[in-house]
């Protein structure tokens, strides 16, 4: 077999043609730039989303912060229309009548036909005292009567003779003129008897006590079997009218003026009782009197007040408010009374239109039942009754419709 040797032909390969071994740490080279970038890539994706968030958050918040939040509040209408000037003050109820009844014949008491709160009527049975002392001594004085009106009788008859025998000179003018004394006599004593009778008669009536006036009766003081005494001081009972009654009030001399000369125009003045928190109104009545002085210790003068009191409301010695109209004010503006603010010596009303609020200042007039006389605002225009520690000027507000006033007794004349 033929030798190869070094200058044996063997198929030349060419140096483009020879094959190189891979590389293997250039291969992982790129493979790691590749990754970096790609990780730099994600992180700058990332970072971009965050950054679009943030922002559109941000001008979500901005937003938000320049859109002021809507108030929620009541509202009502400013209006025109009448508005009373009243003086308020203080008043007791105080019956027209108040009997206390006393006995005016001694005696044991056998009836007591009254009940305890009762209303009577004029006439109507109280109590009874045991008449037969009286009605013994009654029927005396009517045997003296019924003597003596016969002993008169017959004097008138004797001096009838003597007269006619006097005119045929029958007998002396002395014996006629002596009769005439004895029938002058008689008739005074028949006088007198009769008066001994009517007054065991009105005795004997004292027996049988009856209502001088019409009222409620108190509780019961005295009971059958109870003796009472003409000249003692013990109450049997006391009767209280309560329909009509009247209120006592005081009111300032500085007023005086004023109530009078409407007095004369008027002739009479509506008056109002309230209870004592002033939120509710009892009753209705008239001014009917004003006392003739002044008490000077106090400046003040008494009025008197007349109510029918039909439903019994007024009490006797209730306290009471009364309030005395002296003047109505027509033709202005009135908003609730509530919606006034004070500002110092400023008052202002938050005035709502368009659903917004803005404030207007406003001169305040007389303020009666939950209304207030108001310059500075027109009628028809809508103020904010409610939540005024959250309005302020340019503030969006959700209106609701605030009920009318209820009468109230708060507020007057300023």
């Amino acid at each position: 077999m033929p030798e190869v040797g070094v200058n044996s032909e063997i198929p030349h390969i060419g140096r483009d043609h020879q094959l190189s071994p891979p590389r293997p740490w250039y291969r992982g080279r790129w493979i790691l730039w590749a990754g970096l970038v790609l990780l730099l890539l994600l992180c700058g994706i990332v970072f971009w989303m965050i950054h679009q968030n943030d922002a559109k958050a941000a001008a979500a918040k901005k937003k938000l912060a320049s859109v002021k939040p809507s108030v929620s509040a009541t509202v009502a209408p400013a209006t025109k229309g009448s508005i009373g000037i009243y003086l308020d003050a203080i008043g007791t109820v105080t019956p027209v009548y108040q009997d206390s009844i006393v006995a005016q014949a001694s005696g044991v008491l056998t009836a007591v036909h009254y009940g305890e709160g009762q209303f009577v009527q004029t006439g109507d049975a109280l109590i009874d005292i045991d008449p037969r002392p009286y009605q013994a001594q009654l029927m005396q004085a009517e045997g003296a009567l019924e003597h003596d009106t016969n002993v008169l009788a017959q004097a008138q008859m004797d001096l009838d003779r003597y007269r006619t025998a006097w005119a045929r000179n029958g007998i002396q003018k002395q014996l006629l003129d002596d009769q005439e004394k004895i029938v002058l006599q008689d008739q005074g004593t028949v006088k007198n008897d009769q008066g001994t009778v009517n007054y065991d008669q009105v005795q004997l009536g004292y027996c049988h006590i009856t209502a001088p006036i019409a009222g409620r009766v108190g509780l019961r003081l005295v009971d059958p079997g109870n003796v009472v005494q003409a000249s003692g001081n013990t109450v049997l009972v006391v009767i209280t009218q309560v329909q009509p009654t009247t209120v006592i009030f005081t009111m300032a001399e500085d007023s005086l003026a004023q109530v009078r000369a409407r007095m004369r125009l008027m002739h009479t003045l509506p008056v109002e009782a309230w209870d004592r928190s002033q939120s509710t109104k009892i009753a209705t009545g008239k001014l009917q009197s004003i006392d003739n002085l002044i008490d000077t210790t106090t400046g003040t003068v008494k009025l008197r007040a007349i109510f029918d009191n039909k439903d019994g409301a007024l009490y006797p010695n209730q306290f009471v408010n009364t309030r005395l109209l002296v003047n109505t004010v027509n033709g202005v503006t009135l908003v609730p009374t509530a919606a006034v603010q004070h500002n110092g010596e400023v008052s202002f009303l938050y005035v709502i239109g368009n659903k917004v609020a803005s404030e207007r200042n406003i001169t305040t007039g007389v303020a009666n039942g939950g209304m207030t006389a108001v310059e500075g605002i027109n009628p028809g225009e809508v103020v904010a009754t409610s939540s005024f520690d959250k309005l302020q000027a340019g503030s969006p507000v959700a209106a609701a419709q605030q009920a009318p006033p209820v009468n109230s007794s708060q507020g007057n004349a300023p």
